[in-house]
Order: C-alpha cells, then sequence, then structure tokens
C-alpha cells in the first residue's frame, strides 16, 4: 500500500452532501484492494485560472489516501464518469527520510543544489550577454 493524495474539483455551488457523496465513492472503490481514504481537506470555493467547462470557479478537495497502485486506475475510471467531478489530480506522497542516514542525504542535496557564490576577492565576469547589452548602451 502506498501514500497518495488527490485533488477533486467539484462545482462551485457543492455543498458538504455532494463532497460528502464523492468522498464516500472514492472510498467504495478503494475498499475493494483494502485501500481507504484518510484526512479529507475541504478548501472551498476558487476562481479558476481559465475557464472549465464554461464556468469560472469550483470547490476544491484534498483527501489523503492509501491505496494499491493497481487500484488506481479503476479510480481514475470512475472519476471520469462521476458528474459532479469537474477535475481531479492522483498523486504520490514522498515517503519519510528514515533518521540519520536520510538527514545527511537530505542536506547533502541541498548543498549541492545551492547556488556557488565567488570567493573573497575573486570578480565576477560579466556572461557575454551581459557584456553585449552594457557595450551597446
Amino acid at each position: 500500500m502506498r501514500k497518495y493524495e488527490i485533488m477533486l474539483i467539484l462545482p462551485a455551488e457543492a455543498d458538504d452532501k455532494a463532497v460528502a457523496a464523492v468522498t464516500d465513492r472514492v472510498g467504495q472503490v478503494l475498499s475493494g484492494s483494502g485501500g481507504e481514504v484518510g484526512k479529507v481537506d475541504r478548501w472551498g470555493r476558487r476562481r479558476f485560472a481559465y475557464e472549465l467547462d464554461r464556468m469560472n470557479e469550483g470547490f476544491y478537495v484534498v483527501a489523503e489516501l492509501t491505496a494499491d497502485p493497481a487500484s488506481l486506475k479503476e479510480l481514475e475510471r470512475v472519476l471520469t464518469l462521476v458528474d459532479e467531478v469537474i477535475r481531479f489530480k492522483i498523486v504520490v506522497l514522498p515517503e519519510k527520510i528514515t533518521r540519520g542516514a536520510g538527514k545527511r542525504t537530505e542536506q547533502a542535496g541541498r548543498e549541492a543544489a545551492a547556488p556557488a557564490e565567488p570567493a573573497m576577492g575573486e570578480a565576477e565576469t560579466p556572461t557575454e550577454a551581459e557584456a553585449a547589452a552594457s557595450g551597446a548602451a
């Protein structure tokens, strides 16, 4: 069993009854393979960045769930058929880092990703684009 997070967008006029119906439907699909719905977070009405199905707003719901990876195919099929769901997205939640070795590798990853700073007394050389821009001005 893996942990997943699902974001559902329902119509803007969705109430608690509609949200409960959709989360129950997700739970029914997952229970067949031993999965379950965990914490459900209702974000409420939000404005879309662009129009979806002639709508400008939607009701956002985020839920954590545990499921077998094979059961997600069935969940996706069911959610595409449910009329109350405008859009959905399922993502895998990262596993927690174990103590000890995990912290060291995480710290090393952050150090490698940090941008390098010039050493004391070392002048920064302009890039070709900066040199061309300053010469043209």
